[in-house]
C-alpha cells in the first residue's frame, strides 16, 4: 500500500515470511506491499498473531523474508550480509519494543549511549548525545537511575532515546505502549508526536485505534495481508486530541 510521492524512504514489494515445513507451514505474511514517505508517520494495526510484529521486524532487518525484497532509503536491504545488516541496524534504524529491552545493569544513560558506542561513535560524543536525548524525553534527572528504578513509562522513553541515538532514517515501534498504564501511554505518544513534528519518519504496530490515530496513515492487517488504509487528517491537534481519552 503506497500514498507517498517520489521515491519513498521504506519499501517493501512482494514480502512473504514463512515458519515451518509442509502441511505445518504458516504464512506469517503474505505478499506485502508497502510505502512509507520520509517524514511520515504509519500505523499498522491489526488483532494479535495477525503478523504486525513479523512485518516490523522485516522492515528493520531483524528477520530475512522468505521471498520478496525491502529497501532504505534506496537500498536494497534484505540480500545484503549479515555484517553489512547488523551496520545498517545500528546506524540507520532504531527500535521501540512493547517490554523495553533495557540493560538492567546500565544506567538510563548508558542504555542510550551502548548503540552509539556500538556504532563507532567516540565515548564523549556518546555521552553528551546520550544525555540530551535524555533532556529531550523528560528524564534529565534520572540518567544515572538503574531501569529497576524508573517506571514503566520512564523505562518506555529510555527507549525511544536510545532509537534516537544514531539519528535513525526511521523509527520502528512494535506495541510501544502495550506495557503501560494509560498516563505513561500518553506521555510516550505526546513523544512520539514530536517526533513526527519534527520529521522523523516512524512505523508504529499497534492494535490501539486511539494510537494508531496519531498517524498520518493506518493500515490494518489480517492473516499477514494488508487488508486497508485511511489517510488521517486534523494536523497536531487533531491527533494529540485524539489522545486526550487515554488518561480518562
Amino acid at each position: 500500500m503506497s500514498d507517498t510521492a517520489g521515491t519513498p524512504l521504506l519499501r517493501a514489494r512482494g514480502l512473504r515470511k514463512e515458519y515451518g515445513k509442509g502441511e505445518g507451514r504458516v504464512r506469517a505474511v503474505d505478499e506485502v506491499d508497502l510505502d512509507v514517505g520520509a517524514g511520515e508517520t504509519v500505523a499498522i494495526m491489526g488483532p494479535s498473531g495477525c503478523g504486525k510484529s513479523t512485518l516490523l521486524h522485516l522492515l528493520g532487518g531483524l528477520d530475512r523474508p522468505s521471498r520478496g525484497e525491502v529497501s532504505l532509503n534506496g537500498r536494497r536491504i534484505d540480500d545484503i550480509g549479515e555484517k553489512a545488516l547488523a551496520r545498517l541496524r545500528r546506524t540507520a534504524v532504531g527500535f521501540v519494543f512493547q517490554s523495553f529491552h533495557l540493560m538492567e545493569e546500565l544506567t538510563a544513560v548508558e542504555n542510550v549511549e551502548l548503540s552509539a558506542l556500538l556504532a563507532g561513535r567516540s565515548p564523549r560524543a556518546a555521552r553528551r548525545r546520550a544525555e540530551e536525548l535524555l533532556e529531550q524525553v523528560g528524564l534529565a534527572g534520572r540518567a544515572r537511575f538503574l531501569p529497576s528504578a524508573l517506571s514503566g513509562g520512564q523505562r518506555q522513553r529510555v527507549a525511544v532515546a536510545r532509537a534516537l541515538s544514531n539519528e535513525p532514517l526511521v523509527v520502528l515501534a512494535d506495541e510501544p505502549t502495550g506495557n503501560l498504564d494509560s498516563a505513561a501511554t500518553l506521555d510516550v505518544l505526546r513523544l512520539f508526536e514530536g517526533l513526527h513534528e519534527a520529521g522523523q519518519t516512524l512505523v508504529i504496530v499497534t492494535h490501539d485505534v486511539r494510537i494508531a490515530a496519531t498517524a498520518d496513515r493506518m493500515i490494518s492487517m489480517r492473516d499477514g495481508v494488508l487488508v486497508d488504509e485511511t489517510r488521517l487528517t486534523g494536523g497536531t491537534t487533531g491527533r494529540l486530541g485524539a489522545l486526550a481519552g487515554l488518561g480518562d
